[in-house]
C-alpha cells in the first residue's frame, strides 16, 4: 500500500481532493512552528504602548527590560518632538505692532514667517486672511501671522493693502503690495498658495501655476495686439508711398 505521506504528485492531487488527509507535519518542521511561536510570545508588550502608559507600567518589567525600553523611550520621544517642530503652527494668529520684532524679524532660525498687514475695512483683506487661515492649517511648519497695519505703520495708504511680507531668518524674501501684487480681487486659494510656493515659504502639491490659462490668455492677447498694430504701421507706410 502506498504511503499517504510520500511526497509525490499522485497524492498531492488526492489531497487537494480531500481523499487523503493533509501530509503529517514532520519533526523538524513542528520544531520551527514552535520557535516561531516563542519568538512571537517574546515580542516586548513596550513596543505599542504610549509614553504615559510606559511610565504606569515601569514596576512589571525587568532590568533588561527597562534598558530597552528606555531606548525606546529615546526614540519615540525625539520622534515625538520632530513631529511637534514640523507642526508647531498650524494657524493664522493675531499679532500686534510691538511683537512684530520678536514673532517676524526674529522668529526661530530657518522658519518661514508670512504677515499680512490688513485693515478689516477693506474686503480684500478679508480674503487674504480667509486663504492664509487656510494655508496655515495646511502647512503648519511654516508661521502665518496677521496684524492690523496701523499698530506696525501709521499713515500706511490703503491703496498698499493687502500687503504680504515673507521673511526668513529676519530678511524679508518676498513682498506682496496692494491688490494685484497679491492676485487681484478674485484671488483664489490655490493662486495665493502657488505665490507663497515660488518664494519658497511653503512646499505646494500643485503641480502649476492655477493661473496659468490666465496668464497664456493674456500673453495670446498683446502677441495679437502687437501683431495688428504691425500690420496697421505697414500698410499706413505703404499708403504714404
Amino acid at each position: 500500500m502506498q504511503d499517504p505521506n510520500e511526497d509525490t504528485e499522485w497524492n498531492d492531487i488526492l489531497r487537494d481532493f480531500g481523499i487523503l488527509p493533509p501530509k503529517e507535519k514532520s519533526k523538524d518542521e513542528i520544531e520551527e512552528m514552535v520557535l516561531c511561536l516563542q519568538k512571537e510570545a517574546m515580542v516586548k508588550p513596550f513596543e505599542k504602548m504610549t509614553l504615559a502608559q510606559l511610565k504606569e507600567a515601569e514596576d512589571e518589567f525587568d532590568e533588561e527590560d527597562m534598558q530597552a525600553i528606555e531606548t525606546y523611550r529615546e526614540k519615540r520621544l525625539q520622534e515625538w518632538k520632530a513631529l511637534k517642530k514640523k507642526q508647531k503652527f498650524g494657524e493664522l494668529r493675531e499679532i500686534s505692532g510691538n511683537q512684530y520684532v520678536n514673532e517676524v524679524t526674529n522668529a526661530e532660525k530657518d522658519v518661514w514667517v508670512i504677515i499680512h498687514l490688513y485693515r478689516s475695512s477693506i474686503p480684500m483683506c478679508l480674503l487674504v486672511n480667509q486663504h492664509l487661515s487656510l494655508l496655515a492649517r495646511k502647512f503648519p511648519e511654516t508661521k502665518f501671522v496677521k496684524a492690523i497695519v496701523n499698530s506696525c505703520i501709521q499713515h500706511y495708504h490703503d491703496n498698499c493693502l493687502p500687503t504680504i511680507f515673507v521673511y526668513k531668518n529676519g530678511q524679508i524674501e518676498a513682498k506682496f503690495i496692494g491688490i494685484l501684487e497679491c492676485g487681484g480681487i478674485n484671488l483664489k486659494l490655490e493662486e495665493l498658495e502657488w505665490k507663497l510656493a515660488e518664494v519658497g515659504a511653503i512646499q505646494t502639491d500643485l503641480e502649476e501655476n492655477p493661473q496659468k490659462d490666465i496668464v497664456d490668455m493674456m500673453v495670446s492677447s498683446i502677441r495679437n495686439t502687437s501683431i495688428h498694430d504691425d500690420s496697421d504701421s505697414s500698410n499706413s507706410d505703404n499708403d504714404t508711398k
